[in-house]
C-alpha cells in the first residue's frame, strides 16, 4: 500500500511516499481502507520531533490521528463491526497512523460515520470534535446559560467548541483574528474578540469556562475574566495553577481519549444538523508535506484533511 512515512525528525521534506507493508488486523482490530485522514497541529509536532516525552514513537512512522473509510477486514473478537462498514474514529497516537491507504485500528476507538457526510468531512471530525467535547463537558462541565471564552475559536477545535457550546446553551465568545471575526459568528458565537488588537480581559468579564487551546500569556491572562468557581481548561501545559487556586479557579489539562460513545453523539449532532465540520482545505496523500506546512503556520480556518480514495 501507498502511506506517508517519517525516517528521521525534521520538516515536511521528511515525510515521504512510498510503498509499506499493509497492516494485518490483531483480533481486537479492525483493519479500516482509509477514504480520508484529518490533518491536526500534532501531525507536525510528532514529524519534527517536539512531542517524544508525551508521545514516543519508533521510527520508520506514519503519521495520522483522524480517520474516515470503509471496514476491510475484522479481527477474531470483533463482533459489532462487518466488512464495508462506513467508520471513523482516532487511533491509538503512538502507532502508526492514517497517512496511508489501510490502517489497523482498535475496535474500541471507531464508530461508525456520520451517514449525512462525505469521507472528507468526516475525517476532520474526531480528534478536534473529540477535543472539544471533552474540554467543555467532561472537563469543562459546562451547562446550559453559563457564559464560556474559547480562544483559538476560528482553528479546528475551536470550530467545533463553539457549535457544542452554543447546542448546549451556554453564551460563546470567542477570540480569533481579525479575518476570522465573522466566521465566529457564522458559526452561533454571540461576542467575538480579534486577539491581536483588543485585549480580551478588557472586554468581558464574569466567565465560568475558559477552553485555553493556546497557553502562555494568553493562559495567564484568562484568570483575570473568570470568575470565583469557575474553571479553565486547557490542551497544552497548566502554567498558572498556583495563581488560579489563590483565585479559587480550578485549573486542569486534558489529553483527548478515544471514546466511541463521544463519537456516537457527534455523528448524531451532524446528521440532525446541529453542528457541521468545517474543511477549508483538502490535499492529496502525495501532498502531505505541503498540508503540514500549511497548518504549520498556526492559522487554519476549520480542519484540512488528507484525501486517500
Amino acid at each position: 500500500m501507498k502511506a506517508v512515512r517519517i525516517h528521521e525528525f525534521g520538516g515536511p521534506e521528511v515525510l515521504k511516499y512510498e510503498e509499506v507493508p499493509r497492516p494485518a488486523p490483531a483480533p481486537d482490530e479492525v483493519l479500516i481502507k482509509v477514504y480520508a485522514s484529518g490533518v491536526n497541529p500534532v501531525d507536525w509536532k510528532m514529524r519534527a520531533g517536539l512531542a517524544q516525552s508525551l508521545f514516543p514513537i519508533h521510527l520508520p512512522f506514519i503519521p495520522g490521528w483522524d480517520v474516515s473509510g470503509e471496514i476491510e477486514e475484522v479481527g477474531s473478537d470483533i463482533l459489532i463491526f462487518k466488512k464495508g462498514e462506513e467508520v471513523y474514529g482516532r487511533p491509538e497516537v503512538t502507532r502508526d497512523g492514517t497517512y496511508a491507504e489501510y490502517v489497523a485500528v482498535k475496535a474500541d476507538q471507531i464508530n461508525f460515520k456520520p451517514q449525512s457526510i462525505d469521507h472528507d468531512k468526516a475525517a476532520s471530525v474526531p480528534l478536534a470534535g473529540l477535543t472539544a467535547w471533552q474540554g467543555l463537558f467532561d472537563y469543562g462541565h459546562l451547562e446550559e446559560g453559563q457564559k464560556v471564552l474559547i480562544h483559538a475559536a476560528s482553528g479546528g477545535v475551536g470550530s467545533f467548541a463553539i457549535q457544542l457550546a452554543k447546542w448546549k446553551g451556554a453564551r460563546v465568545i470567542g477570540t480569533a483574528s481579525e479575518e476570522n471575526i465573522d466566521f465566529l459568528f457564522d458559526l452561533g458565537a454571540d461576542g467575538a474578540i480579534d486577539y491581536k488588537n483588543e485585549k480580551f480581559e478588557d472586554k468581558i468579564t464574569g466567565v465560568d469556562l475558559v477552553l485555553d487551546l493556546v497557553g502562555g500569556d494568553t493562559q495567564k491572562r484568562s484568570l483575570k475574566v473568570i470568575k470565583k468557581g469557575g474553571r479553565l481548561v486547557t490542551t497544552v501545559q497548566p502554567q498558572y495553577k498556583e495563581e488560579a487556586k489563590a483565585k479559587s479557579i480550578m485549573m486542569e489539562a486534558f489529553l483527548t481519549r478515544s471514546l466511541p460513545e463521544e463519537l456516537q453523539q457527534l455523528a448524531n449532532l451532524i446528521d440532525s444538523g446541529k453542528i457541521k465540520p468545517i474543511v477549508t482545505r483538502k490535499f492529496s496523500l502525495k501532498d502531505a508535506a505541503a498540508a503540514q506546512k500549511e497548518i504549520e503556520k498556526g492559522h487554519t480556518r476549520g480542519k484540512i484533511v488528507l484525501t486517500v480514495v
